[in-house]
């Protein structure tokens, strides 16, 4: 049997990157998945890669919305008979600089969408019933290595994957045994989200890396996959760092 046979995730911010690419892991070993995103036209392409209708379903609105959240739950429920993983991966970064010049309202923003969006989803899914009677619920935060540390330039978005990254601790203390919370923090990933970081020196940016090279999504994607599945049955709380060995130097 393939790890995830019969099971049921929601990967949020899935049209495209590293949501795509955790969903194509989930889909490949067993699982159907619901992806959401903004854009309509990218979750149908993304749902055509995934195997279409009898392996994915997607549908788009605000992630950070609860109407939308509560859509996303009911259909997943609905259409493919249960819930059991959960993936906050929606994430945003509108502002880059010394923090002090960020705009108070991009920072309510960034808070919102990165950290109480993936708060709300947890609650509901919860709520929802999330998890089997005989195996417990998985849910995985996608944080970031810049939660860990000072990085001089995204200091909101790093202010909020710190306190996703801290999330997870309370969410994992709390939710035993019924459900496990852990989180992914990964380096930079080459997707358009991350393209900014590394675009026309990306040779450069990854020979700080012990492993000489950038992410990938398959590489967030297998972490992922481990955390939610049975083999990470007795790990919850924790928060992988997923970095190529960048941190093992003290880089962020």
């Amino acid at each position: 049997m393939a790890r995830h046979d019969g099971a049921v995730a929601i990967v949020t911010g899935a049209s495209r990157g590293i949501g795509l690419g955790i969903a194509e892991r989930l889909v490949a070993e067993g699982a159907r998945v619901v992806v959401t995103a903004r854009k309509a036209e990218a979750l149908a392409e993304a749902v055509d890669r995934l195997g279409g209708p009898a392996k994915a379903l997607g549908i788009a609105g605000n992630a950070a919305d609860v109407a939308h959240q509560d859509e996303v739950i009911s259909a997943a429920r609905d259409t493919f008979g249960g819930l059991d993983y959960l993936v906050n991966n929606t994430g945003i970064n509108p502002v880059y600089g010394p923090i002090l010049d960020s705009d108070l309202e991009a920072a309510r923003k960034i808070m919102e969408v990165n950290v109480l969006s993936a708060f709300s989803w947890t609650q509901k899914a919860v709520a929802a019933g999330l998890g089997g009677t005989d195996t417990p619920g998985a849910i995985v935060n996608v944080a970031s290595i810049a939660g860990l540390g000072a990085t001089g330039a995204i200091g909101w978005y790093a202010v909020s994957k710190a306190a996703l990254i801290h999330l997870t601790v309370e969410l994992g203390y709390q939710l035993g045994p019924d459900v496990r919370v852990n989180a992914v923090a990964p380096a930079v990933v080459k997707t358009r989200f991350a393209e900014a970081l590394y675009a026309g020196r990306e040779e450069q940016v990854a020979a700080a890396y012990p492993m000489k090279r950038l992410g990938v999504p398959e590489d967030i994607a297998g972490a992922v996959s481990f955390l939610l599945s049975r083999d990470a049955g007795w790990i919850t709380g924790q928060t992988l760092v997923v970095d190529g060995g960048v941190t093992l130097g003290g880089a962020l």
